[in-house]
């Protein structure tokens, strides 16, 4: 189906490096699968998903840190790792759950211009999110939901005016 995601949570193998890390999503475009290519039994298509991880790696802009080992990058370095591993399967859809949870301004303000160069790639780009300030600048079209049930959608300025929004997300302060 062409769809790439990444989770809340980081699930990052802490002790492999970042080139490591994103293999594992380029060896959902091989054919051996993964087990057959840890014990390195199709040495060509190995060194083929190898390119196309870094290649990743150099696309998010984390070149520098690609032989370091994934635990050792700040949380923010380790969202973006866990995009070049998703996009190492080449998505034409990437859904991604609460991307900027936990991260410093500056880690947020670097995730949203990745998004937008992979936007602006043609890339679709489906977020979950509660930081809205964050949603806001990044977005095209918005869905609000409040407990599965959607309350809104549109353009962010008109759903950021949305008399329900407003009620279930400031509590009626506008």
């Amino acid at each position: 189906l062409g769809i790439g995601r990444t989770f809340q949570h980081v699930r990052l193998i802490q002790t492999m490096s970042v080139l490591d890390n994103v293999a594992l999503g380029a060896h959902l475009r091989g054919s051996s699968g993964v087990l057959r290519a840890s014990l390195a039994l199709d040495a060509e298509e190995e060194a083929r998903l190898r390119f196309e991880a870094a290649r990743q790696i150099r696309r998010v802009g984390l070149e520098a840190q690609m032989f370091e080992l994934a635990g050792s990058l700040p949380l923010g370095k380790q969202r973006i790792v866990e995009i070049a591993r998703a996009l190492a399967a080449d998505p034409q859809l990437l859904l991604l759950d609460e991307p900027a949870a936990g991260l410093r301004y500056l880690e947020k303000q670097a995730l949203a211009e990745l998004l937008r160069a992979l936007r602006g790639e043609g890339l679709s780009v489906l977020l979950v999110e509660h930081d809205m300030d964050f949603v806001m600048g990044l977005t095209d079209r918005l869905v609000v939901m409040e407990f599965g049930q959607k309350l809104a959608e549109g353009l962010p300025a008109e759903v950021q005016g949305n008399p329900a929004v407003i009620e279930a997300y400031l509590g009626g302060v506008a």
